[in-house]
């Protein structure tokens, strides 16, 4: 195989260099020619000083940053939750509560026209409830006997103590559950006749023995001896023990839930409605009381919640949302009888009336019962003939 060389067959030629054409960088960029001179350093001339905030290390900058955000957040939390001085602020009296939840009707018949009647004297009430008519039961300063006293009525006082509104279930269960057939509810059907009822409550007495309220029996006999349907109005009130306990306050599947506090309340109205239409009922809300935190201590019943219930205010407006349902006379008694600011005035205790509370209570009653006494006078005086 021929190799293949470059083989020159002249004499070699020098090798010529292109020429290179300069370029003025002066020229091109326009910059005079002073600019150009004063671009060349001068070794002794000393290097322009830098200004204070040039030689600020970002490092620092964000230190500082940190740090006023932090002494922000612990300024937060030393200043939050700080006591507010109360005798300052209430220094002019105790605030007032401008709305009520009061509801005065009178008794309406078939047609919901009302029916004006005169309580004021020889009227028979029946009183349904717990501690508040329970307490110092017989005596002159029992709030039932204060009642008699404001309005002239003779009251048969049915409440047995440490009874709730709402019932523990909503079948009768005389085994598991006997307390609940002291419940006013149950009480209405004693008075109504129920055998099957009578029989369960004197069963449950058996069963609690000397557990049973000692009231019991003699409630028993006051409501089999008496016609519920003639007498001219029944009471039903129960103190905050239902929200200390942490008692069902109502089921939105089912508004007489009597298992419930507010259901409890329009079972009973809707009960005696339907069986002694001519008896007119008297709702009356538990009174202001305190709530007892984990340390026994007394506090804000609009503030504390029992378990998985709400504050006492809330009980006491569904209860009133169930006598608007059913036109029956609702006695506001946690805002307007006597409220927060003015409770330690007529409470011996946090849920307990003393003498003061008692007679508030007794006189918010009459003026609920007689709140349509002149108009039944009137209504009276009309229908006599000329």
């Amino acid at each position: 195989m021929k190799n293949i060389k470059n083989v020159s067959n002249g004499p070699k030629q020098p090798t010529k260099i292109p020429e290179l054409d300069v370029i003025d960088l002066e020229k091109d960029m326009d910059v005079p020619s002073d600019a150009a001179e004063s671009q060349e350093a001068d070794p002794k001339e000393e290097p322009p000083k830098r200004s204070f905030l040039s030689r600020l290390n970002i490092h620092i900058v964000l230190l500082v940053v940190v740090v006023l955000f932090v002494a922000g957040i612990i300024y937060k939390v030393v200043n939050f939750g700080v006591r507010v001085d109360l005798d300052e602020i209430f220094a002019d009296g105790p605030g007032e509560y401008s709305d009520s939840y009061d509801m005065i009707l009178p008794l309406l018949d078939e047609s919901q026209n009302p029916i004006y009647k005169d309580y004021s004297q020889g009227s028979t009430i029946l009183a349904f409830g717990n501690a508040p008519f329970a307490d110092d039961r017989g005596s002159k300063d029992n709030l039932v006997s204060l009642m008699e006293k404001e309005t002239g009525a003779t009251i048969y006082n049915c409440s047995i103590a440490g009874s709730f509104l709402a019932t523990d279930v909503q079948q009768l269960d005389v085994e598991n559950h006997p307390w609940d057939f002291f419940n006013a509810y149950w009480l209405c059907h004693v008075a109504l006749g129920n055998q099957e009822v009578r029989d369960g409550y004197l069963q449950a007495l058996e069963i609690l023995g000397g557990e049973a309220p000692s009231e019991a029996k003699e409630v028993y006999d006051i409501l089999t001896s008496i016609d519920i349907t003639a007498v001219d109005a029944i009471v039903v009130m129960y103190d905050g023990s239902d929200y200390l306990a942490a008692r069902d306050m109502y089921d939105p599947n089912n508004p007489a839930n009597i298992a419930t506090f507010a259901g409890n309340t329009e079972a009973i109205i809707e009960l005696v409605n339907y069986y002694a239409p001519n008896v007119r009922i008297i709702v009356m809300s538990p009174t202001y009381a305190f709530g007892v935190n984990e340390k026994g201590e007394y506090v804000s019943s609009d503030i504390y919640k029992p378990e998985n219930q709400d504050v006492l205010s809330i009980y006491a407006i569904l209860q009133y949302t169930s006598c608007v349902s059913r036109s029956t006379t609702f006695v506001d008694n946690i805002y307007t009888t006597f409220n927060e600011d003015t409770a330690k005035k007529y409470l011996k205790d946090n849920v307990h009336l003393n003498q003061k509370g008692r007679e508030r209570v007794a006189e918010r009653f009459a003026y609920a019962l007689n709140y349509y006494s002149d108009r039944a006078q009137e209504s009276s005086d009309s229908s006599q003939p000329d």
